[in-house]
């Protein structure tokens, strides 16, 4: 038998163990003034349990309580588990462009529904859900719970959009969150930021090996950028338009991945899990993880417990019996 909580098994039992022997050796303040005979004749305690064995009781149910913590269990040995599904990181674009209205309601709103039919698609899969702008942000660590995602993405408001888009940052923590894994997916919703930017991302994903997906929000013809008032911005005296940067799509198809300009309907989500899956396929490396094969013994002391002390809370005496027992006596003494 072994137990998976060993150091915190050994802290919680050293000051049990301390308090018990003290608590169970020490004489009551009564019994250091009267003999154990005149004890007998002037004590009552009804027709239940000593203190001293009710609380040998109390101490025994801490002790198994405190085993149960341990967490103890009988290693059968190990098994491989093949991990079918991906691990994959979703990173949307919240800069100041997606406020833009070229997408109903805005790029924002529309790329957050994208998103979601992805998720959809993702059945079998761990995401990671990032945003980004100049900094970024994890907005979900991996997880199989779509629903949980799907909560995470709707709470992203046009509240948190802000500046332009720190594609090198992003390929960084992308770096740094698939360095383990079998398969290095990005998938980035974005409207493709700007050019420059992107070179530097292009060079650390090719380098990394990992594989982008884009999904592009926008239109080539673009639209006006808005502030968080919703009024125009200007640049150079002029009403600031920003367009779809396809050059980040480009990058997707260099990378070995893939890229779409989402349209209103699901075809075009449809067509890039599919792509998605295609490409997974003509892996032939499977993520097998070993996990412990053990018996969980932890429930057998923590029933102990629980019956010793439903039997020791049972066995304290009521005023009734107190009563009774007094009663008891002062009739026999006559």
């Amino acid at each position: 038998m072994s137990f998976e909580n060993l150091p915190l098994l050994f802290l919680l039992l050293v000051p049990f163990i301390l308090f018990a022997t003290l608590v169970l050796t020490n004489k009551e303040g009564i019994e250091r003034v009267f003999s154990k005979k005149v004890l007998d004749r002037i004590k009552v305690e009804g027709n239940g349990l000593s203190s001293r064995v009710r609380n040998l009781i109390f101490f025994m149910a801490i002790l198994f309580m405190i085993i149960a913590i341990g967490h103890p269990y009988i290693l059968k040995g190990e098994k491989d588990i093949e991990l079918n599904g991906l691990e994959t990181i979703i990173a949307l674009d919240i800069s100041g462009s997606m406020r833009s209205k070229d997408r109903y309601p805005n790029r924002l709103e529309f790329a957050k529904v994208k998103t979601k039919e992805l998720l959809n698609n993702l059945v079998d899969d761990e995401v990671m859900v990032l945003t980004f702008s100049q900094d970024v942000y994890l907005v979900s660590p991996m997880t199989k719970d779509k629903n949980i995602l799907e909560q995470v993405v709707d709470g992203i408001n046009s509240d948190y959009l802000q500046g332009g888009t720190n594609f090198t940052l992003l390929a960084n923590i992308a770096k740094e969150k698939l360095k383990d894994k079998m398969q290095k997916i990005l998938i980035v919703v974005s409207d493709g930021g700007d050019s420059e930017d992107l070179d530097n991302f292009e060079d650390i994903i090719k380098k990394e090996g990992i594989k982008l997906y884009a999904i592009l929000i926008g239109t080539k013809e673009g639209a006006t950028i808005l502030d968080n008032k919703g009024k125009a911005i200007l640049q150079n005296d002029k009403i600031a338009i920003s367009k779809i940067n396809k050059k980040l799509g480009e990058i997707a198809i260099n990378s070995g991945g893939d890229y779409i300009v989402a349209e209103y309907g699901k075809d075009d989500i449809n067509k890039l899990s599919k792509k998605i899956d295609k490409n997974i396929k003509y892996s032939n490396n499977k993520k097998v993880i070993k996990v412990k094969d053990k018996i969980e013994l932890f429930y057998y002391p923590l029933i102990l417990a629980t019956i010793l002390l439903i039997f020791a809370f049972s066995s304290i005496p009521t005023k009734k019996d107190i009563f009774d027992e007094v009663a008891k006596r002062e009739v026999n003494n006559e």
